[in-house]
């Protein structure tokens, strides 16, 4: 049974450890684009004020995926952890993409 929460454990904080910097990473490209770009001063505005949540919830991620490493209670923890994390990161990652997506 312990076998079974460890590997559930670890699906969920990889799969939330990739949600969160896939968000760090759309940020990072959005950022570069409008500091190329005349007049992006107010996109790269946003995407500082975006950093922040992109910081928090990849370090939360991290540390799920250290808490896999220990006993089956660390393992209930991390699985809490990873699924706030990934959703919170997930979520914000569909308001920014809403918010900036062009042509459809």
């Amino acid at each position: 049974m312990d076998t079974v929460i460890q590997v559930i454990a670890v699906v969920i904080t990889l799969a939330a450890l990739l949600a969160t910097l896939g968000h760090a990473g759309y940020l990072a490209l959005l950022n570069s684009a409008a500091t190329k770009r005349a007049g992006g001063a107010p996109i790269a505005r946003y995407v500082r004020s975006r950093w922040p949540i992109a910081g928090g919830t990849t370090a939360v991620a991290l540390l799920a995926v250290l808490f896999t490493m220990g006993p089956p209670a660390m393992d209930v923890l991390a699985i809490l952890l990873g699924a706030g994390s990934g959703a919170v990161a997930t979520k914000a990652l569909q308001s920014t993409q809403a918010r900036y997506r062009s042509g459809g």
